[in-house]
């Protein structure tokens, strides 16, 4: 069997879009660090969960490629 390029495709496609998320959050740490502390913390929460949503069409991708099944 050939080994698809789509792994290693798909890896390096997650860490890009991790890490253009984590300095997007980080570039507005100055706007938020004025914000009460349970502020801070719930965006902070939802800003840590919310780049799970574009991975799981993108694992998909990288098993079966297709994007929706």
């Amino acid at each position: 069997m050939t080994p698809s390029w789509r792994k290693p495709a798909g890896a390096l496609l997650m860490l890009a879009s991790i890490t253009i998320w984590a300095i997007l959050v980080v570039s507005l740490s100055r706007i938020i660090a004025g914000w009460p502390v349970l502020a801070q913390m719930a965006f902070y929460a939802l800003t840590g969960l919310i780049w799970i949503m574009p991975m799981k069409p993108l694992l998909r991708w990288m098993e079966t490629g297709r994007w929706r099944a």
